[in-house]
Order: structure tokens, then sequence, then C-alpha cells
């Protein structure tokens, strides 16, 4: 099983954007818009919104909100038309970076991604020279308390995962196949074991370890990244150990 770290590991752990939780609802609200008027208001039929209010609600979003926002996406109530813009570039230490936004104003979230990598010393790519570094995967973490090691290797390991790593104390990492990551939530669920998180990511194929400096600015940058109103999600190669986080958290 794997044993590596990537910034969504450092990202859950760090909890850079949940403390936050009224641009988290922001983010979720837009993520259920677009869902929604993309394939519909029905979650059953549609899972970028299951995956989408099941997130909402574990970050506790009232029902109301959750409602709104599928009726905006599908025309039943009015609100803002949001588009899908990934930006891709290159941050300290030459990390490389993808920016997945939903804005209602393009020029606006371009000039603001750009101040942002400029300023940590980063810089904008050009289209396709990040994006082909990166795969889909479908990402789940479950409380290494809700379930034994034995009991959730065998459930989602049968149910399709490809990797689990369990070098967390905390949560059991899963990654899937884009295409098998319901079957594995289902399979989860019916057991009634809680998931902490469960998305589709854009993962790295290979990761660049930076030095403690660089690796401080680069998680600098992309929190500053993840608290702009306009990013839903940041993705990235960068690897850093445990040891050197707890540094830098110090």
């Amino acid at each position: 099983m794997s044993g590596h770290s990537k910034w969504s590991t450092i990202k859950r752990k760090k909890g850079a954007t949940d403390a936050k939780r009224g641009k988290t609802f922001t983010k979720y609200i837009k993520e259920i818009t677009v869902a929604a008027k993309n394939g519909g208001g029905d979650q059953a039929a549609n899972p970028r919104l299951r995956t989408a209010i099941a997130g909402a609600k574990s970050v506790n979003m009232p029902a109301d909100n959750i409602e709104r926002a599928i009726k905006k996406g599908t025309g039943e109530l009015p609100g803002v038309t949001y588009e899908e813009v990934t930006y891709e570039g290159y941050g300290p230490g030459g990390i490389a970076i993808l920016i997945d936004t939903l804005t209602d104003n393009r020029n606006r979230t371009t000039g603001e991604i750009r101040h942002i990598l400029m300023k940590a010393g980063g810089r904008m790519a050009e289209l396709g020279s990040v994006q082909w570094m990166f795969h889909q995967k479908g990402t789940i973490a479950v409380p290494r308390s809700a379930a034994d090691e034995d009991t959730v290797l065998g459930l989602v390991l049968d149910a399709g995962a490809e990797d689990v790593s369990l070098d967390d104390a905390e949560v059991y990492e899963i990654m899937t196949p884009p295409q098998a990551f319901e079957a594995v939530k289902t399979a989860l669920h019916g057991k009634n074991i809680p998931t902490t998180a469960a998305e589709i990511s854009k993962i790295a194929q290979n990761t660049i370890s930076l030095s403690e400096k660089d690796a401080e600015q680069a998680l600098k940058l992309m929190e500053t990244l993840e608290d702009n109103d306009d990013v839903q999600r940041v993705s990235s190669n960068l690897d850093i150990t445990d040891e050197v986080l707890a540094r830098i958290q110090s």
C-alpha cells in the first residue's frame, strides 16, 4: 500500500479551507449550482451533484442553502452564471500547480490568480504545460477509528479502489479510478463506515520534494490561492515529509 504524501493530504491536515466556514459554504454553493446546471437537479442521476451535496453536508451546510443552490442551477430560482476555468502555473521550487475556478468574471479572476502567483515568486503557465502532469482520481478519507484495517482494506479493494495509504495515524486515505469512486463510497456507507472527505481530485503522477524554505513558501501560496473566492480547488505535485511539515508548523 502507498505511503506517499501529497498536497491533498497536507491540505486536509492543515485545514486550509475548512477552518473558514463562510468561504467553504460559498465554494460548495457554486459547485452545487454548476453541477445542477450541467447535470440536472436529481442527485440520484447526477454523480457530481451527489458528491457536492455530500461535501456540503460534511461541513454542516443547512439544507435550505443546498436546495436554493440546486434551484439556481436548474433555473427554478434566479442566480449567477459561473464559468469553469482551470489555470496552470508554477510555484516556489518549480512545483506545478493547477487551479480550478468557478467565476462570473474571467478577467477579474485571471488578474487575481496571476497576482497571487507572481507575489509568491511563481508564474502563470501556458495552456497544457502543466495539465499533462496530473490525472483524475477519486480520493476518500475514512477515520481510522471507524473500522479496523482489514475490514477497510478488504471492502474498498473489492469495490475497485486501487490504493490505500496507511501512513496517517488519523485516517485511511483511499484512492480510486474515477469510475470506481461511487462504488467505493457506496461500499463504505453500506457498512456504516463514515467518510470525512470524498472528491474527484487531480493527482500528480510524480511529485517534487522541496527544501524547507521553498516548501513553506509553496504552502503559503496554495493557501492564499484556496482563500480566493473564485478558487474551488488547488492541485500540486508538491511532496513534503511529515518532519519538514512539523518544523514549518512549529
